[in-house]
């Protein structure tokens, strides 16, 4: 039922954003600038979208997209003193943990994801994986499975989190931790970067958002919502698992705890660019223009709104 109202979702966005193209251009003076824009591996393909969208509405304008993990994109300005002009991440919490108030004032909660396990045909025992036995076939081994770095990626160590959650949710009395020693030759530094891994059958299986998968065309399976940190109204029981992963800092660390999924993005204070990247935000928030795209690249769009921590009174949405 999940996908069919996906699918619902992304052909009437397509529709709608169709019609929205056939009015003519407003007619513009080039602006000749160009925005750099750090984000989130699994935002690789809404953003690439995006941008093109926003340079045909805004000639002149060039969009630098950057990916990486989001703990890496957010070290990038707090460690190396590299500058974005906007900052978009898996996790929306980083942006108010590791970014505001130093870094930025404000964060926008724009979409959403949950946690998978994404295969293809030919991936060993293809043919039997369930929600029931998916931990059994992964500790097999004759089975390789890959996931992201937690150090790097939220989708690393939300994938941790998500074994954690699977040992209560099961109360199978697996040794869990058994699986995250497992194959961890196969760590990535974001989850995108394993989909090659999967597609030359270096690895059977590998942990990763629904979007991803649905994106590149792979098989999956869906995890119950009490793992796949879908759900907000589980929060209170995600929060049962947490992983400590290194922080903005060489020697410190930070406490992640299971949370439903949420992507953020802000400008940081130091932009080159801000008008320019106040313009692109109110984009990917547009209902009839962003937030249509991010449906029809297989992502979840949310209604926008500023995180608990945000100090604006700019409105953007």
């Amino acid at each position: 039922m999940r996908m069919i109202v996906r699918l619902a979702l992304t052909l009437l966005a397509i529709v709608t954003l169709a019609s929205s193209c056939n009015n003519p251009p407003t007619k513009q003076q080039p602006e000749n600038k160009v925005l750099s824009v750090f984000h989130a591996g699994s935002l690789s393909v809404p953003m690439k979208n995006l941008a093109a969208a926003f340079e045909k509405e805004n000639p002149g304008v060039k969009v630098h997209l950057e990916a990486g993990g989001s703990l890496a994109c957010v070290r990038k300005i707090t460690e190396l003193n590299q500058i974005c002009d906007v900052l978009a991440l898996a996790d929306y919490n980083l942006i108010d943990e590791l970014v505001i108030p130093r870094y930025a004032q404000w964060n926008i909660l724009f979409a959403t994801n949950e946690l998978c396990l994404a295969y293809t045909d030919k991936s060993k025992k293809a043919d039997q994986i369930n929600d029931n036995n998916w931990f059994e076939i992964l500790m097999d081994p004759g089975i390789r499975y890959g996931r992201s770095d937690p150090n790097a990626d939220p989708c690393g160590y939300r994938t941790v989190l998500a074994v954690k959650l699977a040992d209560r949710y099961y109360q199978s009395g697996k040794e869990w931790q058994k699986l995250l020693e497992k194959d961890t030759r196969y760590i990535r530094g974001k989850e995108t970067d394993l989909n090659a891994l999967l597609e030359s059958r270096t690895i059977d299986y590998m942990f990763n958002y629904l979007s991803v998968a649905v994106q590149h065309d792979f098989k999956y399976l869906l995890l119950p919502d009490s793992i796949n940190l879908s759900d907000p109204a589980l929060d209170s029981w995600y929060a049962t698992a947490q992983v400590d992963v290194r922080g903005t800092s060489p020697g410190t660390t930070v406490t992640q705890k299971g949370a439903s999924i949420v992507y953020g993005m802000t400008i940081p204070v130091n932009a080159p660019n801000p008008k320019l990247a106040e313009k692109f935000v109110k984009f990917i928030t547009d209902p009839k223009k962003g937030r249509l795209i991010i449906e029809i690249s297989g992502q979840t769009a949310i209604e926008p709104k500023y995180s608990a921590k945000s100090k604006t009174d700019r409105n953007l949405f």
